[in-house]
This record gives structure tokens, C-alpha cells and sequence, in this order.
């Protein structure tokens, strides 16, 4: 290999290299997976703790909405 090919092959490697790791998102799913988790479990515990309101609430809206 002359010494213009072997520039011109570690240049093209250290560009893909650089390109490819620029472009690598694997390091956002265990956070997206984290955000959904903790926001599934939020719901949960306001819908333990407000059931009743809530149930309330509704009765409320669809007897107003029904009513003649």
C-alpha cells in the first residue's frame, strides 16, 4: 500500500467512524422507557387516590349532558 492509500484509508475510517457515532440514538431509549414508566405510574397513583372524585365528576358531566 503506498502512503497515499494509507491516508486516504485511515481518513475515510476516522470520517465514518466520526459520522457514524454523530448519528447513534440507542442512548435515548432508557430514557424514553423511564419517562413512560414513571408517568404510568403517576396515573396510577392520583387514579387510587382521586377514584371516587373522579367517578363523581363524571356521574356529574353525563347527567347534565343527558338531562332534557
Amino acid at each position: 500500500m503506498s502512503r497515499f492509500e494509507d491516508w486516504l484509508t485511515r481518513r475515510l475510517t476516522g470520517w465514518a467512524l466520526q459520522f457514524s457515532s454523530a448519528n447513534d440514538d440507542r442512548g435515548d431509549v432508557p430514557g424514553w422507557v423511564l419517562v413512560t414508566v414513571m408517568t404510568a405510574g403517576l396515573v396510577m397513583a392520583i387514579w387510587l387516590v382521586a377514584d371516587t372524585q373522579l367517578k363523581d365528576i363524571l356521574g356529574k358531566a353525563i347527567t347534565s349532558v343527558t338531562k332534557p
